[in-house]
């Protein structure tokens, strides 16, 4: 194997220890995630070398796209891609790019988010959402007053407008580990939803 390639059974190219002394509360949410996806996925099994960043990221990956929200799960997502489209990410283009596909059943969506998310056809309030996601990424010192005016026009709330600031900063957060890391998406995310 090449210098700083991943060994196909290790999610990322830095020589930390896999998954060791999970808490029973971990090993239970690893067993859930293969229930549900067939999978843990690689971003986990990364993080799984320190029980305590695993359960940080865990507690936040829930809250900002799981949590309730004026936001839906597939508005989330579409978000985690334009990100990750911004940074890109090729672990986050994939595993969240699947999950749009997913949840909008419409592979085409996925596939438009990934490469530009100007070219789909969007409603104007997930079209303002993905200006305002893209720019936060690209110049976040541009952002001004006439940004959220523009997101409060398009029908959010001003909770709405701090989640979406939320999902934006995390997958700017979680790009840069999975870049810095060259972080590998599980095979399967490949082929879902198609």
């Amino acid at each position: 194997m090449a210098d700083g390639q991943v060994a196909t059974d290790r999610p990322i190219a830095l020589n930390l220890p896999g998954e060791g002394e999970l808490t029973e509360r971990q090993r239970a949410y690893f067993d859930k995630c293969i229930e549900k996806l067939g999978m843990v996925p690689n971003v986990l099994r990364a993080y799984a070398f320190n029980p305590d960043k695993l359960d940080a990221f865990i507690r936040m990956y829930n809250d900002v796209m799981l949590a309730e929200s004026g936001l839906s799960k597939l508005e989330r997502e579409m978000i985690a891609v334009v990100v990750s489209s911004v940074n890109r990410c090729y672990y986050c283009l994939t595993a969240h790019g699947a999950a749009v596909r997913q949840y909008s059943g419409n592979p085409e969506l996925g596939e438009q988010l990934v490469m530009n998310y100007r070219a789909a056809d969007l409603a104007p309030r997930q079209r303002a959402m993905l200006d305002f996601a893209w720019n936060l990424t690209e110049r976040p010192w541009e952002i001004d007053e006439p940004d959220r005016a523009a997101l409060r026009q398009a029908g959010f709330s001003d909770r709405d407008i701090w989640d979406i600031a939320a999902v934006v900063g995390f997958f700017n957060m979680s790009n840069r580990i999975a870049t810095a890391t060259d972080m590998r998406p599980n095979r399967e995310y490949h082929g879902q939803h198609r």
